[in-house]
């Protein structure tokens, strides 16, 4: 995530450059011409935006004075193996379009070394998730072309064939087809890349050594969040609350961009409440989640909220301020009614230290649960990305868990009753 002060000067020449690498009102022409979000193959979604707090005023209800925050454009992405390997890529193949585009920031010069300039203003997340980690863009699109393959055999006489047929009989006789299939050279199903020795290493380090640290910790910490935790429910039930009607136009212009296709774009953002209580339960709480996400939730489904493709969560403005982003599917109202009817707790640990979020109790109750209030903070919250690109726009998180488990089946040799019978309802 490549975050750079926008030049007031020069916003609405921005503004007008980005919008000239849609298709329509948000969504990404993938071969424009400045930054051909198309050519990368290891970019599942990127995206540019222009991150334009329109609350920064909230925090006037704690008796401050209103910070004057920079205009800031945010490019990111979420990509198959390192980031900086990305960033290398991108100032090779779009160096001139990203030049464009970056020469609109107050201090990018035309001289300056375009990878080193990304790499001085790479913005880390303080949690992020991933649906299911290792599962490649390659592996999305060839798991695709495989189902479309299995389709086609099926609906031009293999369904007949294998009807009323054993299980198993019909796993092997799929099997065989595709095999013809990958012989004849219609489709290739390459075999998985080992996952770097480093990355598993430094994996296990960190799976086992922070739950050693926090045991080894655990008399101060339990001291301190319990004193923590009281403190902060008296702060809980002062805290204002600022959940107004969103305006009817900018709801408006939000809703343009949304439910164009299976999947949207979501971005949210606005300053923490003061005190370094406040900040240090929020790092808490994010470093919490991006444990979570990176061990327990690593295989789709954050918290059983199985329709988020990517999300992060990245400090601003020395820790000010922060900013949610993700990727999920269906309508938003149906991607926040998922939360609050599952895993709202999680909702209220998450942004309760948000300055005006519904008033939550112990951190984790009530908050959300006040539907409206909820809908309203998030919505007056949102910013529109300029531009956003998905790999694979026609597909949703669960056809893609469906779609591996459809070739896993097939790439196993044999298959008992059982298995097989659950494998042949994947068709």
């Amino acid at each position: 995530m490549v975050v750079a002060r926008i030049d007031p000067r020069r916003e609405v020449e921005l503004r007008q450059l980005l919008a000239t690498m849609n298709d329509s009102s948000g969504r990404a022409n993938p071969t424009n011409s400045l930054f051909p979000f198309a050519r990368f193959g290891m970019l599942h979604v990127g995206r540019f935006v222009i991150l334009d707090d329109k609350t920064a005023d909230d925090i006037r209800v704690y008796g401050l004075q209103a910070p004057m925050f920079p205009t800031y454009l945010a490019f990111l992405g979420d990509v198959d193996g390192e980031g900086d390997a990305f960033l290398r890529e991108a100032a090779r193949v779009a160096e001139a379009g990203l030049r464009t585009i970056f020469e609109c920031c107050d201090d990018f010069a035309p001289a300056d070394d375009l990878l080193a300039w990304m790499r001085s203003h790479d913005t880390p997340s303080a949690a992020s998730y991933v649906n299911r980690v290792g599962r490649t863009v390659r592996r999305v699109r060839e798991d695709a072309a495989l189902r479309a393959s299995v389709e086609h055999f099926l609906n031009n006489g293999g369904r007949a064939a294998i009807s009323g047929a054993p299980a198993r009989h019909a796993h092997a006789t799929l099997r065989s087809y595709i095999d013809g299939e990958k012989a004849a050279g219609r489709l290739t199903l390459s075999p998985e890349e080992r996952t770097p020795l480093g990355w598993r290493i430094a994996d296990t380090i960190h799976l086992v050594g922070v739950p050693i640290v926090a045991l080894l910790l655990s008399p101060v910490l339990l001291v301190l969040a319990f004193a923590g935790l009281l403190r902060l429910r008296m702060l809980e039930k002062t805290d204002a609350e600022l959940c107004p009607r969103v305006d009817v136009a900018y709801s408006n212009t939000l809703a343009a961009i949304e439910d164009l296709e299976v999947s949207n774009q979501f971005n949210a953002m606005g300053s923490l409440k003061p005190g370094l209580l406040r900040l240090w339960s929020a790092m808490a709480v994010f470093f919490a989640i991006d444990y979570a996400a990176r061990h327990i939730y690593a295989r789709s489904g954050l918290a059983r909220v199985r329709t988020i493709h990517f999300a992060r969560w990245v400090f601003l403005d020395g820790r000010k301020r922060a900013i949610f982003m993700s990727n999920y599917d269906g309508s938003l109202e149906a991607y926040m009614d998922d939360f609050i009817n599952r895993v709202g707790f999680g909702l209220n640990l998450a942004f309760n230290a948000g300055v005006g979020y519904p008033r939550t109790r112990w951190l984790a109750l009530d908050g959300c649960n006040d539907e409206r209030k909820f809908k309203e903070f998030l919505r007056r919250h949102q910013l529109p990305s300029q531009v956003w690109y998905k790999a694979y726009p026609e597909l949703t998180a669960v056809d893609l868990e469906r779609n591996q488990r459809l070739r896993d089946g097939l790439e196993t040799p044999q298959l008992d009753d059982q298995q097989a019978r659950e494998w042949m309802a994947l068709l």
